[in-house]
C-alpha cells in the first residue's frame, strides 16, 4: 500500500479539491402540465406518469376503482 514520503498541506490538498464542487440539478418543464422536473426523467403528476410529455402509468384509474369498491 503506498504511503507519503511527507506531509501533504493543508493548502496543497485543498488546491486539490478546488473542483470538488457540486453542480445545480437542471429542470425542464413538461409540455403537457408545465411541471418542472429533472431532465431526462420520468415524474409523477396527479397520479400520472409523466416522461416527453406522454403519459405512461396512469394510477388515477386505479385509486377511483378502488373508492368504488370500499363504498359497495
Amino acid at each position: 500500500m503506498a504511503h507519503p514520503k511527507r506531509k501533504i498541506s493543508k493548502t496543497r490538498r485543498d488546491k486539490r479539491r478546488t473542483h470538488h464542487k457540486l453542480t445545480p440539478k437542471t429542470l425542464s418543464t413538461d409540455q403537457a402540465t408545465g411541471e418542472l422536473h429533472r431532465s431526462h426523467r420520468a415524474h409523477w403528476h396527479e397520479g400520472k406518469l409523466y416522461y416527453k410529455g406522454l403519459v405512461y402509468i396512469d394510477k388515477s384509474d386505479e385509486i377511483a376503482d378502488i373508492d368504488v369498491d370500499i363504498e359497495d
